[in-house]
């Protein structure tokens, strides 16, 4: 047995043995818990900073706003209602149930498995672990070896947080994340490609343990002839281009009705060089803007350009790249082709390709042609149209006249559909995502099912058939 293994067996099953202690944790101990959290977020801030700035360059007020921010905002959002949460809920009585109490009890599932992705390494490590805690959960992590320094420094908080039979951070390979799903955990929490996810289900499934995908897709967003274009092009330019585009939610491509694509189009150049640009209007060398996280993946987008404008698309803005530095400037294709590479596989870069439409059935039609997205974008001041696309087609969640803001809205349950995932979190729904909904009925002394008891005489026969009627 490898060092590795022998680590993981020891603190699952010491996970295992201290589960109901940590079950047992009331509101006071689990909030004490979340607040050590958001306050070492706080004080180390300039560490998470200079990690993330080591992993892939991301500029600082970045790291500020999607990784410390994001985090913080949940977890206070977290204390404040984690009481009332924790509460029994009481269910009204069906009929035939009139003389019940009947009440939905959240209780921990157990020991959970978080595994995390490289885009955001803090938010998308530390949202999870704050909902399985405050469910009142023992967790183990993988945090992502992309992104090496931000995995080392979270281990560090776990460390000097946690004991490592409540919360353990275990760093490593893909390799350690096979050894990991090995084990029957009560609920696996997996955010990252659709291709992994499937790996993840089948895994699960062995176990029969619970698990929430969070996965991705081609997110798309359409600007209709009404849309302000202006607002629209800043949106979409800071949703498409912020961390590189490596954004699981960002617009993916656009879809954009033929009368206003190229003052759309020019309003976008405007802002991205305004947004991502720096002072001397470069993006290579302003501070706003990240870096590809390694050349494996800086070659699969430059890939991806070469092979769009070899197939006849046009470069309206960007294409410049340095391998040196994984640097690709924020994109713009038009001219695609339907069928193109870039349109059959998640870009997850500053790529953005752009589609043109006259009709609006055109738009949707082509969205239902492809799998279910995570997200999708509408921009339009007509309610008509936006019930429109709203009505005829389906994905994880939308943003009206936005891009992204919609995970950051704590009170909506954040998550996928089919190969974009299932499941939700954030918020109430990530703290149900970590409980099992138990339901729970005191029966009084009055039953009504005892008259349908056997034997079954010609009373009680009578009366089956007056419940089959009237019940």
């Amino acid at each position: 047995m490898s060092q590795i293994e022998s680590k993981i067996n020891h603190v699952f099953n010491a996970q295992l043995i201290n589960r109901q202690a940590v079950r047992e944790t009331t509101y006071l101990q689990r909030s004490a818990k979340l607040k050590l959290i958001e306050t070492w977020l706080i004080n180390h801030r300039k560490e998470i900073q200079e990690a993330m700035f080591a992993d892939y360059s991301k500029p600082s007020s970045e790291v500020d706003l999607t990784e410390i921010w994001s985090c913080v905002t949940e977890i206070r959002h977290l204390r404040r209602q984690l009481k009332k949460w924790m509460r029994p809920k009481k269910v009204p009585p069906t009929l035939i149930m009139a003389a019940t109490d009947a009440w939905i009890q959240n209780e921990p599932k157990g020991v959970v498995l978080i595994i995390a992705p490289w885009n955001f390494p803090f938010s998308l490590t530390i949202g999870p672990l704050v909902c399985a805690i405050a469910s009142g959960n023992c967790a183990i992590v993988k945090p992502s070896e992309l992104t090496p320094n931000s995995s080392n420094l979270m281990s560090k908080m776990a460390l000097e947080l946690f004991e490592e039979n409540e919360v353990s951070f275990i760093e490593g390979d893909g390799s350690v994340a096979q050894t990991l799903l090995e084990k029957p955990f009560h609920h696996i929490f997996f955010t990252g490609s659709p291709k992994i996810g499937r790996i993840v289900m089948e895994k699960a499934a062995k176990n029969l343990s619970t698990l929430t995908l969070e996965l991705g897709g081609k997110s798309p967003t359409i600007v209709d002839k009404t849309a302000n274009l202006k607002d629209a092009a800043k949106k979409i330019s800071w949703g498409k281009f912020l961390n590189c585009g490596q954004i699981c939610l960002a617009p993916d491509y656009l879809l954009v009705h033929e009368s206003v694509k190229e003052k759309l189009l020019l309003n976008l150049k405007t802002i991205a060089l305004k947004q991502f640009g720096g002072e001397n209007g470069s993006s290579k060398e302003s501070k706003d803007y990240s870096r590809i996280v390694n050349n494996k993946h800086y070659s699969r987008l430059k890939g991806l350009i070469q092979k769009s404008t070899l197939g006849g698309a046009q470069l309206f803005m960007g294409g410049e790249s340095d391998s040196s530095s994984n640097y690709i400037a924020p994109t713009i294709l038009t001219d695609i082709d339907k069928d193109s590479p870039i349109m059959s596989e998640e870009i997850f870069g500053p790529i953005l390709p752009v589609i043109t439409f006259n009709e609006l059935k055109e738009a949707t039609d082509f969205i239902n042609e492809q799998p279910k997205p995570l997200g999708l974008y509408i921009f339009s001041k007509k309610t008509k149209n936006i019930d429109f696309i709203l009505d005829n087609t389906s994905a994880g969640g939308t943003c009206i006249n936005d891009t992204i803001l919609h995970y950051m809205h704590l009170n909506l349950p954040f998550g996928g559909i089919n190969t974009s995932g299932f499941g939700r979190t954030r918020g109430f729904a990530g703290f149900q995502a970590f409980s099992n909904q138990r339901s729970i009925m005191k029966q009084s002394s009055l039953s009504l099912m005892k008259l349908l008891y056997p034997p079954y005489t010609k009373n009680v026969k009578r009366l089956i058939k007056l419940a089959l009627r009237y019940f």
